[in-house]
């Protein structure tokens, strides 16, 4: 046995630890210049700022999370329900563009298309002087969530750090030098909201105040206010009506708190300045060192849950840029793991409890008309934001997004009822602040009523990690509600023999067979998210003991959805009827939800369903944007195929314009849709988990799909279903050397495993028959039809283990390899 363990040690001393202070620092040697995309971000869930790190003139980017444009609004259409009839009869009879024409008329919203999240505007800082500099450095801590600059001027050695608090709500800015009294410098604002103001006060704050855009016929209402002070040790301040100058300090500390009047989504009766002038006061009288303490701590919380080293070369002494541009040609397996750890960073930085949910671009922007308006795409942007929650072990970020599901719950469910006839709620593939859900961006885009379908899933899964029963029943009203809709929506197909969605649409595809049109009845996507809606309250009513006749009516109703269709080319289809196109490259392969993030398609339960995926992955290719890309990594992880998920790991580690057909990386790291969409940053952070562990298929599967080049390497703190915890995880080889799993809830702990183990405590036996434990059971997914010509080939998996090892809650598990 102490051969054994000194072996293991071995092991992992011979991985080469990649985390260390200097490995988790996206660090460059030049400044970002102009460019926003090479600036460094920092958050705190409210403030988001964006650091250039210029050194004569810098520019702190600053964004708030509720400074949205418009106020409280709808933007359901009342002619949809009249015209639903012919709508349908016109996709039944194979005219789905006219029906498109028909629903840009009747559905698509007269009114709002959504409004804009906006930028408060920037922090600008003068520093005269200082254009001949040299030794120049600038770096964005992720272990310490700090953003620093240092340079030498005149051989005076200037450092500036700065952080957006996590308790505090406030941005801290310190300056300091090697020689005293050397900190000199102008703070000003600037905005561009038209309706804004720019002064100081005779207590020598700084102010921006204003009140966002009228936007699509609604009325700007959010009132903002920015307020900066400046704290000195030594030299003197003093102010214009613009501006603050400071003159020969020795430290200087700056100080940003913005707040706004928004209360929730329907409220907007707060008052700016005195919030923003609250969190200022409390804080002020704090040192710089002491915010950063409570800061650090705060942040530590969560991102200290989770390490991971899969070593490190040479590659990674170049600066990020530099690592970036060498990455597809290079041995750098700590970029993986920076990477990794970035995206877990930027969910800690933009998704807070209490806050607004992570947007299009998280909470950074620039643009008054930013891209897609920074929206909530919710037919797969803003779910891809919240993959990493639950798996990286940040289920409290969830929070900000699950509260906007129960949110939609109740603005759907007029939207339900007034456009479609319906109960319950639902929502199309947009929101906002306001959270309407109507339908927006034509009928091309905007046909699509899965939103309630699919964001309720995220609620369930959030029960299925924690195991809270008390918050599955405070949020089964929800989950009710989303089925409800497709209870009342669903209708018979006139040539088929099942219940189908109608209209419905495959999310921004088409096939030449429906003349371009997105719209048609009982797609995939739609049928495969209606199974998950109803499913999930199927179950969620068994633990909580009600609703049996509900539940019996879902069993009946699900029993006649359409089940996957697997079609001529070997494909999964897309659409009803097999008229999919194997040259299709379209980067929505939306039919694959059933794939991931559901469980619908696997390896074990569905082994024809999965090659049907894994050809039309092969078939659509790699190219594709960002966020895409991605989702493929998810995919092919799920296909336990490391290799080819890595490979689109190269591609999305890639810089901007070196892919063909777009997408790829920014210089900061952030993801390229293009342009800038967060989404593809947590997609990959989710997929990277999924290479190493999976648990959404009857059992919490460790190295499911790990690439060749990562044959050694380890990982602690993600999670799994039914309260699984894995501490940690070691491997050499592309075998496991050591696991070991702490078990919060308790219950039957099935392990798919490449290689044998022993377990130190407990009794590890080979698993029999279905997981008893009730967080691993799953319904059923029917059979599925096949085309005659569909040539099928049985899954290539690697050869595993599966053992049962029953477990006690709170207590921790070790295995190790025999």
């Amino acid at each position: 046995m102490k051969k054994l363990w000194c072996i293991v040690f071995l092991n992992l001393y011979h991985v080469g630890y990649s985390q260390t202070s200097s490995g988790l620092k996206l660090w460059y040697d030049q400044p970002s210049g102009k460019t926003w995309e090479n600036a460094l971000p920092i958050g705190n869930g409210r403030l988001g700022a964006m650091v250039y790190g210029n050194v004569e003139d810098e520019t702190i980017q600053l964004n708030e999370h509720t400074v949205w444009s418009g106020s409280p609004n709808r933007n359901d259409n009342p002619a949809a329900l009249a015209s639903l009839p012919e709508i349908r009869q016109l996709i039944f009879d194979g005219k789905q563009k006219d029906a498109e024409q028909l629903a840009n008329k009747t559905i698509i919203t007269k009114k709002s298309h959504g409004q804009m999240f906006q930028p408060v505007g920037n922090l600008l800082l003068r520093f005269e002087g200082h254009e001949n500099f040299s030794e120049y450095y600038r770096e964005l801590d992720l272990e310490k969530a700090v953003a620093k600059t240092t340079y030498t001027v005149d051989g005076v050695k200037y450092t500036r750090e700065i952080l957006a608090s996590l308790p505090d709500r406030v941005i801290f800015m310190q300056l300091t030098a090697s020689k005293p009294g050397s900190i000199s410098f102008t703070a000003s604002y600037s905005t561009l909201h038209k309706k804004a103001s720019i002064k100081t006060t005779p207590d020598r704050e700084l102010i921006l105040a204003g009140t966002t855009s009228d936007h699509e016929g609604v009325e700007g209402k959010v009132n903002f206010e920015g307020i900066t002070r400046i704290k000195t040790e030594g030299g003197t301040q003093i102010s214009n009506d613009t501006s603050l100058t400071v003159t020969k300090a020795n430290k200087a500390t700056i100080y940003i708190s913005i707040a706004t009047n928004f209360n929730n989504y329907k409220d907007l009766s707060g008052d700016a300045a005195a919030r923003a002038a609250s969190y200022l006061d409390k804080v002020y009288p704090k040192s710089f060192e002491s915010i950063q303490k409570q800061h650090q701590l705060a942040y530590q919380k969560y991102f200290n849950r989770v390490s991971f080293d899969l070593g490190t070369t040479e590659a990674a002494n170049l600066p990020i840029d530099q690592r970036l541009q060498n990455f597809r040609n290079t041995n750098d397996p700590a970029l993986v793991t920076l990477y990794y750890q970035y995206g877990r960073y930027l969910l800690i930085s933009a998704s807070q409890p209490g806050g607004q949910p992570a947007n299009l671009q998280g909470i950074w922007n620039n643009k008054m008309r930013p891209p897609w308006d920074s929206k909530y795409t919710i037919n797969i942007n803003a779910e891809m934001n919240y993959w990493p929650a639950e798996r990286t072990n940040l289920a409290e970020l969830h929070e900000p997004f699950l509260t906007m599901v129960k949110e939609l719950s109740v603005t759907g469910q007029e939207t339900a009822k007034t456009m479609y006839g319906a109960r319950g709620w639902m929502a199309h593939h947009n929101t906002d602040i306001w959270r309407t859900t109507g339908a927006i961006d034509g009928a091309f885009w905007g046909m699509w009523t899965a939103g309630g379908g699919w964001t309720a899933q995220h609620l369930w899964e959030h029960y299925l990690y924690g195991g809270d029963k008390t918050y599955l029943a405070s949020v089964y009203p929800v989950l009710k509600g989303a089925a409800m809709f497709y209870v009342d929506f669903l209708v018979k197909h006139p040539n088929y023999p099942w219940l189908v969605v109608n209209p419905g649409s495959s999310p921004e595809n088409a096939p030449k067979a429906h003349a371009g049109s997105s719209l048609d009845a009982g797609t995939t996507m739609d049928n495969q998210i209606v199974f998950d809606a109803f499913s999930t309250v199927i179950r969620a009513a068994e633990l909580l003991k009600k609703d049996a006749s509900f539940t019996d009516t879902l069993k009946q109703m699900r029993s006649q959805l359409a089940p996957m269709h697997i079609g001529q080319h070997g494909q999964l289809q897309e659409w009803l009827d097999d008229v999919d196109d194997p040259e299709d490259h379209h980067r929505h392969v939306s039919h694959l939800y059933g794939l991931f993030p559901s469980n619908q398609i696997s390896a074990y339960r569905t082994p024809k369903l999965f090659s049907a995926a894994r050809t039309t992955l092969l078939q659509r290719g790699d190219v594709s944007t960002g966020w895409s890309m991605g989702w493929k990594v998810n995919w092919w992880a799920r296909l336990q195929d490391g290799n080819h998920a890595y490979a689109l790991i190269q591609r999305q580690l890639s810089p901007l314009g070196t892919n063909p057909g777009g997408g790829g990386t920014y210089n900061n790291l952030f993801d390229a849709h293009p342009p800038f969409q967060i989404d593809g940053n947590f997609g990959c952070t989710s997929g990277i988990t999924e290479m190493l562990v999976q648990s959404a298929d009857g059992a919490v599967h460790l190295l499911p799909a790990l690439p060749d080049v990562w044959s050694a390497g380890r990982i602690s703190g993600i999670r799994a279903l039914g309260g699984f915890e894995v501490e940690s995880m070691a491997w050499k080889e592309g075998q496991l050397t050591q696991v070991k799993i702490k078990s919060t809830l308790g219950g039957n702990l099935r392990l798919r495993v490449p290689n044998a183990l022993a377990v130190r405590e407990g009794t590890l036996k080979a698993a029999d028959g279905s997981n008893t434990n009730p967080f691993y059971q799953l319904p059923e997914t029917p059979a599925p039809i096949i085309a005659p010509s569909a040539d099928l080939s049985e899954p290539n998996l690697k050869a595993t283990l599966v053992y049962d090892l029953p477990t006690q809650a709170g207590k921790v598990y070790t295995l190790i390899a025999q």
